[in-house]
């Protein structure tokens, strides 16, 4: 178990493998854990990287907000405290969001982004997900962390092909969210909408959706093929808003075939 130190909390990372650094960043109610398997596919090749957000996992959550835009910066400081000069980005769900920000915002840092079931317009996530981030529901929500857990339990067969695997990794990470970070984060996704600077995004970008997607629309691949110049999209058929659960050969082949390609 690894940490820093910022002026803004503590983060918490897991590093795996060895070689060129690749960076994971995981989605909203998530933590590093969702990346073991990858770090595990990886590590022979790249120096995997998974790190908690301020206000997931393990990192500090002592903060008054819990912005996506606040995510962006986190993997700056982050860069710069291990001294990773720049690396490619992967990020599920939000975190692909925040990869794809953070190559806009620090462009410098970034070599390639790789998001899965990530939403360019927060216009895409669910009903449900855009009604967690108005604040008193949230907060109404998060305070009955019984009834969210026998709610995401319920739903887990239509989020993943895979739900007794999924299920326990998710309860233990909405169990270390706070109440903040909760309902600051899913308004802020909310309220994103990249489309306006995907222009500014310069580096090779792939984008993996499964067609099964009940979380965000999986159509988000055309605003991210329209905007971003060096884009591509792999479509899985099979797969909801986890691919490297739901089809984790084929994911792995897309996400390996994109960090050692050109």
């Amino acid at each position: 178990m690894s940490s820093i130190v910022t002026d803004q909390g503590i983060v918490h990372y897991e590093t795996y493998g060895s070689g060129a650094p690749v960076i994971l960043l995981h989605g909203w109610l998530g933590s590093w854990g969702l990346w073991r398997p990858t770090m595990e596919a990886l590590g022979g090749q790249y120096r995997c990287y998974a790190l908690d957000f301020w206000g997931f996992g393990e990192s500090g959550k002592k903060r008054d907000s819990y912005a996506v835009s606040d995510f962006m910066a986190l993997v700056a400081q982050f860069m710069e405290a291990l001294g990773i000069e720049k690396a490619p980005l992967v990020g599920h769900s939000m975190g692909g969001t925040t990869a794809l920000g953070t190559a806009i915002h620090t462009p410098e840092r970034v070599t390639k982004v790789c998001v899965i079931g990530s939403p360019i317009v927060g216009s895409s996530l669910a009903l449900l997900l855009q009604l967690a981030g108005v604040p008193w529901i949230g907060s109404l929500v998060r305070r009955l962390p019984g009834a969210l857990k026998l709610g995401v339990r319920l739903y887990a067969p239509r989020i993943t092909r895979k739900p007794k695997e999924w299920y326990p990794v998710i309860a233990r990470d909405i169990s270390a969210t706070t109440v903040a970070s909760f309902f600051s984060s899913i308004g802020s996704l909310r309220r994103t909408d990249l489309r306006p600077r995907l222009h500014e995004v310069l580096v090779p970008t792939l984008g993996i959706y499964g067609m099964r997607d009940v979380i965000v629309h999986p159509k988000q691949y055309a605003p991210l093929q329209a905007g971003v110049k060096q884009a591509c999209v792999a479509i899985m058929s099979h797969s909801g808003h986890f691919p490297m659960l739901d089809e984790p050969e084929a994911y792995l082949s897309h996400i390996k075939s994109f960090l050692n390609g050109p």
